[in-house]
Parts: C-alpha cells; sequence; structure tokens
C-alpha cells in the first residue's frame, strides 16, 4: 500500500503515556462498586463480577516482568478513529509485560471468535497501523454476542490458542456484551479474563467514570472543518441556506461539540426538543423565525445542523412512527397497494393526533415512513433525511409567513449529512494518545488478572502524561432497560444534559449565533506544532470538568 506523506511522518508519532504507566506500576484497590440502578436485580445476573473494587494504577520503582499472556482483541460495531491505536497499545503493553507474549485479533468482529476466524498480530503488521484512522487492521462487524452457543463456541478457539484474555473494544451494547461474556466465563471457571475498551463517536458513552469514549473527538473535528468551510462559503457568496444532519440517533453530542466549535446560525438539540415537549411544527417555525429575522438584516444565508435522531426525540413523531409500526405489521397486504390507497388507509386508521402529524408530512416523507422497514418490521429512522424534511418545511412556511408580509427575502436551502467522512479519520493528537494508553492500559489490567472491567483514564482535560489511570468494573454502569420485550442489564446511555455545562454554554450564546454571523472556522485536525493548536480535547470535555 502507498503511503501519503502525512502517513509516512504521522507513523513516527509516539503516543504520549501517562506517567503512571512508564515503568512498572503497582495495583491499588478502591472500595466496593454498584451499579448506577437496579442494584439487586444486576447483582442477581452477575454474582461473579458484581460489586468489585475501582482499580488505580501507580508508579512503582520495582521492575516486576510478568508471565507470558496469549490475548485476543476484537474491533465491534462501528468504526471510530483511533481504534488502531488501542490495538497497539495493548500490543506494546503486551510485549513490555513479557516479551513471549501474543496477541491474536478474531476478524470482522465478534462473529470472528465465533467463526473461529483470526490472525495473529505481529510487530511488522503493527507497525503498519500506528496513528492510523480506520478498524482496517482486522475489521470490525456487528454480532452480539448474547447467547450460550456463542460463547462456548468461541471458547473453542480461545483454548485452541491457548488465549486467556480478551479485550472487547466496542460501544454500550459492545462492553454489555463484554460484561456478560466474563460473568460466564467466570462461572464455568473457563480461565479467560474478559477487558471493554469504550467506542463510539456517538459520545453517549460516559459517565462519572468514563469521561469520553475515543473517537469523538476526532470525528467532531472532523465535521467542525466541513462545517467550518461550509460556513465560509456560505458568508462569501451569501445566498444559502445550508441544512447539516450530523451523526447521533441517540443523543446531540456531535451537534452540540460542532455548535461549540463552529457557532452556526442554527442547532437543534434533540434532547431539549423532546424536554419541551415540542412538536415538528414547532420546530419548523423555529428555525424558520430565525431565517426571517436575517432576513430583516439583509442576510439571506445560514447554517443549520441537526442530529441524526431529531425525529425520534419529538414526543407527536415518536407516537406516530410507534403506531405506524404496530398497524403495518397487521396490514401485509399494504405493500400491495398504490401510494394514494396506503396515504388514504394511513390517515385514516392512526388515532387522530397521529393521523394529523402524518398529513402534514410532505409526501417523500410520509411514504418513506410507511415502505423503509428493518427486518423487525419497524421504520428506519436513520434513513429519513431529516435536514431534507426541514427545509423543505421551512420553506412551506417562510411562504405563509411572505403571504402574512411578515418576509420577505430569498430562500435557497442546500443540503449535506457528514457521518462516515468522520468515522475512519486519521486520529488527533488527543485520540491518538487516549486510545494508545487505553490498549497500554488494558494490558496492564490483564496483567493484574482481573475481568469484567473497562480500561479507564480520567483528568483528560490535562496533558496526555497527568492523565490517571486504571480500571472500572462494567457492572457498576449498568441499569435494566426492556429490550425486544424482556428486561436486560444494559450500560446506560448519556444524554446530552440541559442543566450541563456544555449546554448551557451553547444556550447562553445562540441567540447571537442566530443573528450575528459569528462563525467560527476551524481548519483541518494539525497534528504538528503547538500544544494549544495540535492536543487540545473538544470544548464539551473542557466545560463538563468546569462541573467536577
Amino acid at each position: 500500500m502507498k503511503k501519503s506523506a502525512l502517513q509516512i511522518a504521522r507513523a513516527a508519532y509516539q503516543p504520549k503515556l501517562p506517567v503512571e504507566l512508564t515503568g512498572s506500576v503497582t495495583v491499588v484497590e478502591g472500595n466496593p462498586t454498584q451499579s448506577v440502578a437496579d442494584q439487586e436485580d444486576i447483582k442477581k445476573l452477575f454474582p461473579n463480577t458484581y460489586g468489585l473494587p475501582e482499580i488505580r494504577f501507580e508508579k512503582s520503582s520495582k521492575n516486576i516482568v510478568g508471565k507470558p499472556v496469549n490475548a485476543g482483541v476484537i474491533l465491534s460495531g462501528g468504526q471510530a478513529p483511533g481504534g488502531h491505536n488501542v490495538i497497539c497499545g495493548l500490543f506494546d503493553g503486551l510485549k513490555k509485560i513479557n516479551k513471549e507474549s501474543r496477541l491474536y485479533g478474531f476478524l470482522m468482529g465478534p462473529g470472528g471468535l465465533v467463526d473461529h476466524k483470526y490472525i495473529e498480530l505481529t510487530a511488522d503488521i503493527i507497525d503498519e497501523y500506528r496513528n492510523t484512522g480506520g478498524f482496517d487492521i482486522i475489521g470490525s462487524g456487528r454480532t452480539k454476542l448474547e447467547k450460550k452457543e456463542q460463547f462456548d463456541k468461541g471458547l473453542e478457539i480461545l483454548k485452541q490458542l491457548d488465549i486467556t484474555a480478551l479485550v472487547i473494544i466496542g460501544g454500550d451494547d459492545s462492553n454489555t456484551n463484554a460484561a456478560v461474556l466474563a460473568e460466564y466465563y467466570k462461572e464455568i471457571g473457563a480461565g479467560v479474563q474478559v477487558i471493554g475498551c469504550p467506542k463510539t463517536i456517538d459520545g453517549d458513552l460516559k459517565n462519572e467514570v468514563i469521561e469520553t469514549s475515543f473517537g469523538f473527538d476526532t470525528a467532531t473535528k472532523t465535521y467542525s472543518e466541513l462545517i467550518g468551510n461550509i460556513q465560509r462559503d456560505c458568508y462569501s457568496a451569501k445566498k444559502y441556506w445550508h441544512f447539516i444532519k450530523l451523526m447521533g440517533r441517540s443523543a446531540s453530542h456531535i451537534a452540540l461539540e460542532c455548535a461549540l466549535q463552529t457557532q452556526p446560525n442554527v442547532c437543534i438539540i434533540s434532547e431539549e426538543v423532546e424536554e419541551k415537549n415540542m412538536t415538528l411544527q414547532d420546530v419548523v417555525n423555529y428555525v424558520a423565525d430565525i431565517v426571517a429575522k436575517r432576513a430583516e438584516n439583509g442576510d439571506n444565508f445560514g447554517t443549520v445542523l441537526i442530529p441524526e435522531g431529531l425525529i425520534e426525540f419529538i414526543p407527536a413523531m415518536k407516537n406516530l412512527i410507534a403506531e405506524l409500526n404496530d398497524l403495518l405489521a397487521k396490514t401485509p397486504e399494504f405493500a400491495s397497494w398504490t401510494p394514494a390507497e396506503q396515504r388514504e388507509f394511513v390517515i385514516k386508521s392512526l388515532s387522530n393526533n397521529s393521523s394529523t402529524v402524518y398529513a402534514s408530512l410532505p409526501e417523500g416523507v410520509a411514504r418513506q415512513l410507511t415502505l423503509d422497514r428493518d427486518p423487525h418490521g419497524n421504520v428506519q429512522v436513520s434513513l429519513i433525511e431529516t435536514e431534507k424534511l426541514l427545509s423543505e418545511m421551512v420553506g412551506n412556511r417562510l411562504k405563509e409567513l411572505a403571504a402574512e408580509g411578515k418576509y420577505t427575502g430569498k430562500f435557497s436551502p442546500l443540503h449535506h449529512f457528514f457521518g462516515y467522512e468522520g468515522r475512519c479519520a486519521a486520529p488527533s493528537n488527543f485520540d491518538a494518545d487516549y486510545c494508545y494508553a487505553l490498549g497500554y492500559n488494558a494490558a496492564l489490567l490483564i496483567n493484574a488478572g482481573v475481568t469484567g472491567y473497562m480500561s479507564s483514564l480520567r483528568n483528560l482535560t490535562k496533558p496526555s502524561v497527568q492523565w490517571l489511570a486504571g480500571g472500572i468494573p462494567i457492572s457498576m454502569m449498568f441499569n435494566m432497560e426492556r429490550r425486544h420485550g424482556e428486561m436486560k442489564p444494559v450500560i446506560q446511555k448519556a444524554l446530552v444534559r440541559l442543566d450541563g455545562t456544555p449546554f448551557q454554554r451553547f444556550a447562553a450564546k445562540r441567540a447571537d449565533w442566530a443573528l450575528s454571523t459569528a462563525y467560527v472556522f476551524p481548519g483541518p485536525i494539525q497534528y504538528f506544532g503547538p500544544a494549544e493548536v495540535c492536543d487540545q480535547p473538544t470544548k464539551t470535555l473542557q466545560y463538563e470538568h468546569l462541573d467536577k
């Protein structure tokens, strides 16, 4: 594979480890832990791995070489910048403990463990992937490890390769599966440790003990560069309104962070929409009013940031989608009808409120809600082009305002969706350091003999040499939620806190940004240069530390 000049220079970058991890360490145990909710239920489900203490690593003067370990690693779920560095850090950490240790990568996600597809990761392979984006070193997949048959099938190859530790790099669902796997292997005495690492660009895997998931920093900086470029063009041409949808179905962390970095005219936060019980028309009116006010100042241009999952946070839309799922599941003949027959049937069959909402939607979106189903028969909300839906409805609202003499401007919308552009970007210095340290730290957790833990680094707004390293029992992040009709233990997703400093900083400025054109142009991620340019964490992380 031919490398670019940046790849060649970037390969030489040596991630900066926390001081505590640069030599031998001692393990310091904290107090026993408990889950964030449903303690008795979680304890019953995890009798062997519940209530474990937090672990902190401290620098030691002793130079103890550990026993050689064969470890396995899995990349699970969607890609996130820095995944390769987690594996590089894990490899280096294992080799530092004992040079005879070996690392195996299971191919294309958890399915590789079940199907016994793997490669041994040697120094030659590892060195090709240092500080690079993507998950292509071993690939990733979305197979869920949740059945005993899968656990037993995976154990066969682990035993065959003499693997005694497995590191699962993933988001909240993947780490939930890691905890279940750790409990099962502990229960049957399999002799296999399971360690998790926190990954997701969406930023919703965080809590009191995990400050941020890896990839969020790089992805939001990548999107913010693109938004800044669009805003510069927008300010130059002065004739377009750009509607920009951003990743984040379950939470609006990406949209909020990008707003803090670029200061757009409008940013919708899904959690606020739900909290205020806003309708889709309320959201449309909010945007249209800003468009009209800017037009009064002669500014017929602007930018609107929209989280991918907005539709599901609008209470009336959520109810509509639930009713549609039930209605169409009971009407298999629906697909054979003409579009006009389908629309008439839906409007007549829904409740009054949902029928009104459905009838108010542009026909293309309404049709999309009834035709695009997932394998479970549910609406595929992520496929709805929310940016086009909003701009079309805003355009209609502006026509109404013009008829009332309240709008005399010009409205020319353009549409963008930034998703895959950020998932495999070359990691920022923050993510390169953070991911490498997470992997190295995971190796130390393996050497400490623990299982059911997540690799954890804290104090992340400080320079990386001052980060605090250790491990957190995954079970302490659990609560019980209904999934597919059953109550299941899951890691609690972190939503945007409306009382948190990041949102409050945004809320205090958005009225000014709406009218004054206060755009910021962050530019591309910088890898070489002053620390204040190259090593800064996200605005979200900086502001959240003000709450502590």
